[in-house]
């Protein structure tokens, strides 16, 4: 069982933040680095081949961009699954990083009774509670407050349509034909992952 597992069952029993060391944290996050570093590449990669299908598309007749709307889409639905994957690594990340930090400063979260909030909370609110807020380099102060909020916070869900993707391929290529865009302009706004990566962040 890897720790992840851990720490996703561990949510079904009380007092969990106690039974994990701080050195199996930390090697989980090593471990959760390295996934993220390796999925954030993959993602660059489809969009680089995404944005050469687009420039490929400049010109070209009906029928091949149909074929390279078809192409761009098929990688279009590959980048969000491996985007799915980037979005709950990151929130492991996140979730690890937290416990790590709250495990660190339990002597001083004790005295001031957050420890015992954090025990008390229901184990998915807890989850769901350190996967949203980040307490990296936070002062203590900053932390116990974030800590308090945390729970108020709701999650909006983010869903975009497959096919407004050709409706906004065929549409770029028509302003760039038409000299009303830049290519790189339009291929950047049009196909990339960035601006996904921080509708996720927030």
């Amino acid at each position: 069982m890897g720790l992840m597992d851990k720490v996703g069952g561990m949510f079904g029993r009380k007092n969990t933040l106690e039974k994990l060391s701080i050195r199996e944290l930390q090697a989980e996050q090593i471990r959760l680095k390295n996934r993220l570093d390796r999925l954030k590449k993959e993602l660059n990669q489809i969009e680089k081949k995404k944005k050469q299908l687009f420039q490929e598309g400049i010109g070209a007749d009906k029928l091949k961009k149909k074929m390279l709307a078809q192409e761009i889409k098929s990688l279009d639905l590959e980048q969000k699954l491996k985007l799915k994957d980037f979005t709950t690594a990151q929130r492991q990340y996140t979730l690890v990083t937290n416990m790590i930090i709250i495990k660190k400063y339990e002597k001083e979260l004790r005295k001031t009774g957050i420890w015992e909030k954090l025990s008390s909370v229901e184990p998915e609110q807890l989850e769901q509670a350190l996967i949203k807020i980040n307490l990296d380099g936070k002062e203590f102060d900053e932390m116990v407050e974030g800590l308090n909020k945390v729970f108020e916070m709701e999650v909006a869900e983010f869903e975009e349509s497959e096919d407004e993707t050709e409706r906004e391929l065929m549409q770029a290529w028509s302003q760039v034909e038409a000299g009303e865009a830049d290519v790189e302009e339009v291929a950047e706004k049009v196909v990339s992952i960035d601006k996904k990566l921080e509708d996720e962040e927030l």
